[in-house]
C-alpha cells in the first residue's frame, strides 16, 4: 500500500525532493540562493550607473576643441576672486591684486594651450569652492591651486 502512495504522488506531478520549489508564504528562502541573488542584481544595476563615462570626460560635451583667450579668462577669473574675496572676508595681496587687475600682457606659459572647456571646468571649480578653500587659493605664501585650475603643471625637470 505504501508503494502504492508513493507512486500515486510522483504521478499526480508531485515536485522530487531534488528540485527546487518556491517557499510558501511564511517560509524562508535558502539563504545562499537570495543572497547570491541579490548581490547579482546589485552589481548590474551599479554597473549601468557606475561603468558609464562622465559628462566632459568624453570630449567637452560636443564642443569642438576652442583655445582657451587668456585675457577673457584671466578676466573672468578676477573679478571672481574678488568677489570671493570680499564675501569671504579674505585680505591678502593677492585679494588686492584681483580687485584691482592690471591685465596686460596676460598670456598662457610657453606651450601650454588649454582649451575653452578646461577654462570653464576651472571657473566652475572656482565658483562652487569654499570659503576655507578660498582662503587657501588667495593666500600669500603657499597659495595652492585647484586642479581643476592646474593647465599646464611645471615639468619637474629632465630625468
Amino acid at each position: 500500500m505504501m508503494k502504492a502512495r508513493t507512486h500515486a504522488r510522483a504521478s499526480a506531478g508531485a515536485t522530487p525532493a531534488r528540485q527546487a520549489r518556491t517557499p510558501r508564504h511564511g517560509e524562508r528562502r535558502p539563504v545562499a540562493r537570495t543572497v547570491t541573488r541579490d548581490i547579482v542584481r546589485l552589481a548590474l544595476l551599479l554597473g549601468l550607473f557606475v561603468a558609464a563615462p562622465v559628462v566632459g570626460d568624453i570630449g567637452s560635451c560636443g564642443q569642438t576643441p576652442e583655445d582657451l583667450d587668456a585675457f577673457k579668462f584671466f578676466a573672468i577669473k578676477a573679478q571672481l576672486d574678488c568677489d570671493r574675496c570680499t564675501a569671504c572676508g579674505i585680505l591678502s595681496e593677492a585679494c588686492a591684486r584681483a580687485c584691482a587687475p592690471t591685465l596686460d600682457g596676460v598670456a598662457f606659459p610657453v606651450g601650454c594651450y588649454p582649451l575653452a572647456h578646461d577654462g570653464e571646468v576651472c571657473l566652475n571649480a572656482l565658483y562652487a569652492a569654499s570659503c576655507g578653500a578660498y582662503e587657501e587659493y588667495m593666500a600669500d605664501q603657499g597659495a595652492t591651486t585647484p586642479t581643476e585650475c592646474n593647465f599646464c603643471p611645471l615639468s619637474e625637470g629632465p630625468r
